[in-house]
């Protein structure tokens, strides 16, 4: 078992995301896992993401107040334990257009996966 406390979760740089820290909760330098890894963002009032995309599928779960997802089809905002998937190279921007912080679970993959099959 390998525990991350969240006292001790480590700080990570993330490309163009502006006024929000990022912690890794699991994977990647935190813990060793075989297939996500897990972060956890806090954006301030008026923080944000560019629009862009990755290689891999994301999952953003919001566990404290709201966080706007923009894609090139479509805005949604999303509250507390609202959840959103991106499919692997869908752009997206997120923000926070309220006076509160909010933060956002993050899940992906550690690798590019096979796409599924139709059974």
């Amino acid at each position: 078992m390998q525990v991350t406390r969240y006292g001790e979760a480590k700080l990570y740089e993330a490309a163009e995301h502006y006024d929000m820290r990022c912690l890794r909760l699991q994977g990647k330098e935190a813990t060793e896992t075989d297939t996500i890894w897990i972060g956890l963002s806090h954006l301030l009032p008026g923080g944000r993401t560019s629009l862009k995309d990755a290689a891999v599928e994301k999952i953003y779960i919001v566990v404290v107040g709201k966080v706007t997802i923009e894609t090139q089809t479509g805005t949604v905002t999303l509250g507390y334990l609202d959840s959103c998937r991106l499919a692997p190279g869908e752009a997206r921007a997120l923000s926070n257009r309220t006076n509160a912080p909010a933060s956002v679970l993050l899940a992906m993959p550690t690798k590019k996966c096979e796409p599924r099959t139709a059974v």
